[in-house]
């Protein structure tokens, strides 16, 4: 079977708020539901489709998926469902709705995301999200930040890192988003910054870590055939994979290896596509340390070399190109689904950040406890 005949969903709209705009309306505070409906009503205006025609809905983030239906005026869906907040639900959200749409039980699904965590004074601490979540709590290790520093504290003493080997993935981001008019932080700067910078969770810095602002995100998912007769471009999900991965991952020497290199090799197998091919790829960045143990997860590099080969000219053609519209560091903090919506700019050619040339092919990737990735093609 060729990879064009795997080609069955498309994605035909995406939107999202201007991160910006929210971020510097200090004094003003915002629903979730409202941030949702604002970006899913930027989608069907993307998709030029109208209300009517969705017959399925997947919120995420937002309290209730009963009340986010009720907002948008979709009360009768034939699919339905909900997603808590965490980071990972965004590739999940997106493989399941293509589920749903390959088994017939929709055709059209609007998957909506509202974030409002600067209004709701988010602080992504005090949660024992791991394993041994209540253990780790009585040592005060109840923040994702801090377990994604002791996990990048071992790497370096494993394998002899320098420090300020993570200052590149943090200027490349802020590089690219400095393109992106909708990004909340433009303002590129230098690795002396970025060693400047506070620690928050030594060895990590505050320019290390995700933003925490307000925004939504909207896709439109739908079958080829009925994106063919919208008359845009189409783009198509053209493979997905995923696996759980619940190690104890911050006491681990593995940084989600194992089951990541499972992961890329699934979807290798149904793409044909690996990452020789790759030249965009949208990594889920909720820290700088994530993008490098993704890299090598999915065979960019070798185990131990992930910060030799983020050590590149960005700039450069032949450099691999990540987190093109800025990351969860700087264009906001999403939660994977405005790097889905930027995978999808990105191909169709109307990127507000770093627009590549000739791009066909790019892959999204999240590392975490159930790791996701996705091949995205153009269909000519």
């Amino acid at each position: 079977m060729s990879i064009h005949e795997r080609d069955q969903i498309a994605i035909i709209g995406v939107g999202t708020t201007s991160f910006r705009q929210l971020f510097e309306k200090k004094d003003a505070t915002h629903s979730a539901y409202d941030l949702a409906a604002d970006a899913f009503a930027l989608a069907l205006a993307d998709a030029g489709i109208e209300k009517d025609e969705i017959d399925g809905l997947f919120s995420a983030r937002v309290p209730s998926y009963i009340r986010m239906a009720d907002v948008l005026g979709i009360q009768r869906p034939k699919v339905l469902n909900g997603f808590d907040g965490a980071g990972r639900m965004s590739g999940v959200s997106l493989q399941l709705a293509a589920a749903a749409i390959q088994s017939g039980l929709a055709t059209t699904i609007a998957l909506v995301y509202g974030n409002n965590g600067r209004s709701a004074g988010a602080k992504y601490g005090g949660e024992t999200p791991s394993p041994t979540g209540l253990y780790d709590a009585s040592y005060g290790m109840t923040s994702p930040g801090a377990s994604l520093a002791l996990m990048w504290q071992r790497y370096t003493e494993t394998y002899g890192v320098p420090d300020g080997a993570l200052a590149p993935l943090a200027m490349n981001n802020r590089c690219n988003a400095s393109l992106n008019p909708d990004a909340v932080f433009r303002e590129p700067f230098d690795k002396q910054t970025y060693l400047d910078a506070s620690y928050i969770a030594e060895p990590l810095r505050l320019l290390d870590y995700c933003l925490i602002n307000d925004g939504g995100v909207a896709l439109i998912v739908t079958t080829v055939e009925r994106a063919r007769k919208l008359g845009g471009p189409v783009v198509v999900l053209s493979a997905t994979a995923g696996r759980g991965d619940v190690t104890n991952f911050y006491a681990s020497d593995d940084y989600w290896l194992e089951s990541s290199r499972a992961v890329a090799a699934d979807l290798r197998e149904k793409s044909g596509v690996g990452p020789d091919q790759i030249k965009c790829v949208q990594i889920y960045d909720n820290f700088t340390p994530t993008i490098l143990f993704s890299l090598e997860g999915f065979g960019f590099c070798e185990p131990g070399e992930g910060w030799r080969f983020v050590d590149q000219d960005f700039e450069s053609p032949d450099a691999l190109a990540i987190n093109t519209s800025g990351g969860h560091t700087s264009e906001g903090y999403m939660q994977g689904w405005a790097l889905h919506a930027e995978a999808v700019r990105q191909l169709r050619g109307d990127s507000a950040g770093k627009q590549l040339k000739d791009v066909d092919v790019v892959q999204y990737i999240c590392a975490s406890p159930i790791i996701t990735s996705h091949i995205f093609r153009r269909l000519e």
